[in-house]
């Protein structure tokens, strides 16, 4: 992927990212312990992969004030 292609893709998929990494932060409240195996399985399984990590980026910012 070019940089001018995946900076496209980052623009459009960054609304996307935010929204489903803000839903499987939702969980962590509802999940307490099982959270972590379950998250981990919920990004592994997000496709294609430079989303996934688009999402893992947008899920550690989330959790960056609460491990504080």
């Amino acid at each position: 992927m070019t940089s001018a292609s995946r900076a496209e893709f980052h623009q459009q998929h960054q609304e996307l990212a935010r929204a489903e990494a803000q839903r499987l932060f939702a969980q962590k409240a509802v999940l307490q312990g099982a959270w972590l195996n379950w998250v981990a399985a919920q990004l592994y399984n997000l496709r294609p992969a430079p989303y996934a990590s688009m999402v893992r980026r947008e899920l550690q910012q989330l959790q960056a004030p609460t491990e504080k």
